[in-house]
């Protein structure tokens, strides 16, 4: 049961970081992709219809560790509180900035809108990286299983008293803007029509030329970062097949780019996502929070609840995945298909 609910919580996040990065992409590129209140229009609307069911993965992942792990649950919780509260103030700009842009038609009052949820995304994707990168690092976990995590410190990852931000965590970061801005962009070149299409394009295969090369360096400082990675790779050969689909997710972007197939490119970066996440994750297992002394680390056996609970757990857990899934499929397929052009000044919402 440790084991299945480490793999049903890598999923959650998964599938999170699948559906809720290309609406974080469309915030991050939609100030510059459109040249006109049109075209941010569109933008919006297409993620409007998705953008806050997506954020159901985050939450059911959170639940979930509350019964499965539920000493990661009570670690994370407190050592993180500061990111966490960050983290939370940004969702709530990010979904008030969709929200209100359009309330009164004033072109200085959606400016606003526009320059908050730019900056919420872009922060958001930038905390989310450096979070899994503070997962991958490890933390300063004593010997109760509590830490508390600054900010930031001397910015030294190899440090016993990290913070939330050093270059290692600023640097994965880095990467999740490039990520997420190229998935981001995949998903609004699907979505739209020219010219908003050309230059969703133009700035993925930009992003892509950058994730490739951010994917190479945060692959080589992990390797020097978090010391467990490489014997995970040696002890467990097969683990070599996630960093495999990364690649082949990473090559198809590029391939699909090419021949203009924006839907083959959109799941292509969605495959380049779930290898590098599902590297991430099994070259920690079974650790589910590594400590900066190993000793104290928190593993799938320490840190999980009662066989019993997480046996209940998962009863439930299908019945409500089943009908979160129903509502996905019902939701992406009515609002499939090109958005058209925003005309109509005097409409609200999206």
């Amino acid at each position: 049961m440790q084991t299945l609910w480490f793999i049903l919580v890598a999923f959650m996040l998964t599938m999170y970081v699948l559906l809720d990065g290309f609406d974080l992409g469309a915030g991050i590129i939609h100030l510059f992709a459109a040249r006109n209140n049109t075209e941010r229009r569109m933008i919006l609307r297409a993620i409007g219809p998705v953008w806050d069911g997506n954020e159901v993965w985050l939450i059911a992942a959170g639940g979930t560790l509350f019964f499965a792990f539920p000493v990661l649950y009570a670690a994370s919780f407190s050592g993180f509180y500061l990111p966490l509260i960050i983290v939370l103030w940004l969702l709530m700009l990010r979904g008030v900035a969709i929200e209100l842009r359009s309330h009164l038609q004033d072109p200085t009052w959606a400016s606003f809108w526009d320059g908050v949820f730019f900056v919420g995304s872009a922060l958001l994707t930038i905390f989310f990286g450096a979070a899994l990168a503070n997962v991958i690092r490890g933390v300063s976990l004593d010997s109760n299983g509590t830490f508390f995590a600054p900010l930031w410190t001397n910015f030294n990852p190899y440090s016993n008293n990290p913070g939330i931000l050093d270059w290692y965590t600023i640097l994965v970061g880095i990467m999740a803007v490039a990520t997420l801005t190229m998935h981001g962009s995949n998903y609004i070149a699907v979505k739209t029509v020219d010219p908003l299409n050309t230059r969703t394009r133009f700035i993925a295969r930009n992003a892509w030329i950058a994730t490739i090369v951010l994917t190479i360096l945060v692959s080589i400082a992990t390797f020097t970062v978090q010391p467990a990675v490489a014997p995970s790779f040696i002890t467990r050969p097969w683990e070599f097949i996630f960093p495999l689909i990364a690649l082949v997710g990473l090559a198809g972007i590029g391939f699909f780019h090419f021949r203009h197939a924006d839907l083959a490119a959109f799941f292509s970066s969605c495959t380049f996502i779930v290898g590098m996440l599902a590297s991430a994750a099994a070259s920690l297992y079974p650790m589910v929070l590594p400590a900066r002394n190993t000793a104290y680390s928190l593993t799938i056996q320490n840190a999980s609840g009662s066989v019993y609970g997480q046996t209940v757990g998962f009863v439930w857990w299908i019945i409500g995945i089943l009908l979160a899934c129903i509502y996905f499929i019902f939701t992406y397929k009515l609002f499939w298909g090109k958005v058209p052009a925003f005309k109509a000044k005097t409409e609200e919402g999206y």
